[in-house]
């Protein structure tokens, strides 16, 4: 068996840092690169795509909403033309700083509410899924598992690939918990190794109530803004090498 590891990085704006990407990157085989809306600049994207191309791990575009106060964990009710638009931008300036860097974006993976609509919402996974397409067809959509987003790639003609996350509970309906209800974010990181091997074995997500959703998993993320991310993403990897899974990007 193999599976991607991936994590949002490149989340700090300016002088202000967020999450230890140097000790992820060793960690993980996919790096989610903020696009600078909901956090990062030229600076910090250069700079992550730089160590992300020095460790071997491949990188993709993360666009969220414009929303640095709120790190693009708000919904903001802009129009699908807004949304395709601004999704389009984001990955433009991903595709910049990563050729700078040398080292091209594969794929596109949306941020917060933002992706929480694109598995939600079928018409933000459309407008998602024509940004991508209107770009580069070529890019693969990393999607939350289950999810609209994966319908509208599919039809589009779009590669995509299903992620479930590693430090998030689930839904019956294979939706994320809110992050404002309690044990939402898991903190755990043997607790949380356990749970994913489980969920990769069953091929299924495993919701708050012990229900199993089948689902492909072709990659797991661990957030790098979760305080023991570093703990969860090594303790992860060594499990699952324990287990005799693979970890390779989903690219390769």
């Amino acid at each position: 068996m193999k599976v991607d590891l991936n994590s949002d990085m490149g989340e700090g704006f300016g002088a202000w840092k967020m999450g230890d990407d140097a000790a992820m990157l060793d960690i993980v085989s996919s790096a989610n690169v903020a696009c600078g809306l909901h956090a990062g600049d030229p600076e910090v994207m250069a700079n992550t795509f730089g160590l992300a191309k020095d460790k071997g791990v491949a990188v993709g575009a993360h666009p969220g909403y414009p929303d640095l106060w709120g790190f693009g964990r708000r919904n903001i009710p802009f129009t699908m033309g807004e949304t395709e638009r601004l999704i389009a931008y984001q990955i433009g300036a991903a595709q910049a700083m990563a050729a700078y860097s040398g080292h091209a974006i594969r794929y596109v993976k949306l941020h917060g509410a933002l992706g929480n609509l694109g598995q939600q919402n079928r018409d933000v996974a459309l407008a998602a899924c024509r940004a991508i397409k209107a770009v580069d067809p070529t890019l693969i959509c990393l999607t939350i598992a289950l999810g609209e987003m994966e319908k509208a790639a599919d039809e589009m003609g779009l590669v995509f690939r299903s992620e479930i996350f590693a430090d998030r509970a689930y839904t019956d309906e294979g939706f994320l918990v809110d992050r404002r209800l309690p044990g939402a974010v898991l903190h755990e990181p043997d607790e949380i190794a356990r749970r994913i091997l489980s969920m990769l074995e069953a091929g299924a997500i495993e919701t708050v109530t012990g229900k199993r959703l089948k689902t492909a998993i072709h990659s797991i993320c661990v957030h790098s803004d979760t305080p023991s991310a570093v703990e969860i993403a090594r303790a992860l990897r060594q499990s699952l090498e324990g287990a005799g899974v693979t970890i390779q990007s989903f690219v390769e």
